[in-house]
């Protein structure tokens, strides 16, 4: 039987899952029958999931999206216009590998946030790095980045990961300062890194929002040219009536 100090030793290893096997192969006798190498593979197999899922953990936990989104809970049953063999090829993340990006644009409430979501968290199944950001909050905290020295650092990160998404774009007006942002975001990724940006505008018509031509061209000229499109249409999933209990209040 294993030792309890042999365990601990494991455990302050941080080698959890070669641990976990040991314990369960001395558990189940039939374990015995296997040879030394394979019983050994099977130790090693396991430290190596253990591995991957904390760092899948951590992935997740670092992409900070607000939906826990799958791209195989994909409801195609309504028509939105979102084409089933195109979101497969999508899932393969080929747009991560060519640094082009995505555009999921549609009405308020329609799943284009939702859609953005589920491939970053594709994108970190497939052991990439993903941010989801919403620009209006970004902008909107970028003064006090600025004056407590954190905003270079922040644009620094977001260069470095693999897979950021930009939620809201387009959702306020900009002001000079904020075009001059984005476009520093952008810039830092344009054949580089990819992009995954929701929205309730068609990417080549967001001039109205950005403002100011020559740098709304400069913003979109990095975009849309090498940009997958996800138009969702169709009725607004947020106009569904709750199921409420029978202790809801009413008026």
């Amino acid at each position: 039987m294993l030792t309890p100090p042999t365990l601990d030793k494991l455990q302050t290893l941080r080698l959890t899952g070669l641990a976990q096997a040991l314990v369960e192969q001395l558990q189940m006798p039939a374990s015995a029958a296997l040879t030394c190498e394979a019983r050994c593979g099977l130790r090693v197999a396991r430290e190596l999931t253990e591995r991957e899922t904390r760092r899948l953990t951590t992935r997740w936990r670092q992409a900070k999206l607000r939906q826990t989104a799958c791209l195989e809970d994909s409801d195609y049953r309504h028509p939105r216009g979102v084409d089933k063999a195109f979101m497969a090829r999508l899932a393969t993340c080929p747009w991560v590998r060519e640094r082009h990006h995505v555009f999921s644009t549609g009405p308020t409430g329609i799943g284009k946030t939702w859609l953005g979501g589920a491939l970053g968290h594709q994108a970190c199944r497939d052991g990439l790095t993903a941010l989801s950001l919403r620009l209006p909050r970004f902008l909107h905290e970028r003064p006090l980045a600025k004056g407590d020295g954190r905003y270079g650092k922040r644009l620094t990160m977001l260069a470095k990961t693999e897979v950021l998404m930009l939620e809201d774009w387009g959702l306020a007006p900009c002001r000079d300062e904020n075009r001059r942002d984005l476009l520093a975001i952008v810039d830092d990724r344009h054949d580089r890194r990819a992009t995954i940006i929701t929205s309730q505008l068609p990417g080549e018509h967001g001039h109205d929002a950005l403002g100011e031509p020559p740098l709304a061209d400069a913003l979109l000229a990095r975009l849309v040219p090498n940009a997958y499109k996800i138009a969702v249409h169709g009725e607004s999933r947020r106009k569904r009536p709750a199921k409420l209990t029978s202790g809801a209040i009413s008026d």
